[in-house]
């Protein structure tokens, strides 16, 4: 049951999480899910590369695994954010971008492995860049709507990608 969790339960977290942050950001969720968002997120990403270290030691799961470790001091900085006042805006532009790129370097490697759906993951790729610039616009000039327009071009794109793989192995 638990293989089996670690093999699906991705196609549902990151879009539960996009949407999360993106409901956060409209005002419908307040900083308490949210923080406790990030906590069971750490915990999950952790118990998930420990459980799955052996099996993603080579190929595209390799790069995953890579894409794993470097998220996760991502997602603890997201963590800090809402328990170190001073610095929280900091803390959390490194958790959302980090999570908005890491994940987009993940999918080029694997539209080069994966050429099968390799226009899934160039596509997943170009969507969270692209996401990413329109969040940091909407955030740098103010238009909230920019910032939601990146978060859903994000969400759009990592989801696409997670259910290809998913749907695949």
């Amino acid at each position: 049951m638990f293989r089996r969790l670690r093999e699906t339960g991705p196609a549902f977290l990151i879009p539960a999480a996009w949407g999360t942050t993106a409901a956060a950001h409209l005002g419908i969720v307040t900083r308490r899910p949210v923080f406790v968002m990030h906590g069971v997120m750490c915990v999950l990403l952790v118990a998930f590369v420990g459980a799955s270290w052996r099996e993603m030691e080579a190929g595209v799961l390799r790069t995953w695994r890579r894409v794993i470790l470097a998220g996760t001091p991502v997602a603890f900085a997201g963590l800090a954010g809402f328990v170190v006042p001073a610095g929280s805006r900091a803390l959390f532009a490194v958790s959302i971008s980090g999570w908005m790129l890491i994940p987009a370097a993940g999918f080029v490697s694997t539209a080069r492995q994966v050429p099968a759906g390799a226009s899934i993951y160039r596509g997943g790729a170009t969507l969270c860049v692209l996401g990413a610039v329109l969040y940091a616009s909407g955030t740098v000039f103010g238009y909230g709507a920019l910032s939601i327009a990146g978060l859903g071009s994000v969400a759009v794109g990592q989801t696409a990608g997670i259910l290809d793989a998913v749907l695949r192995y």
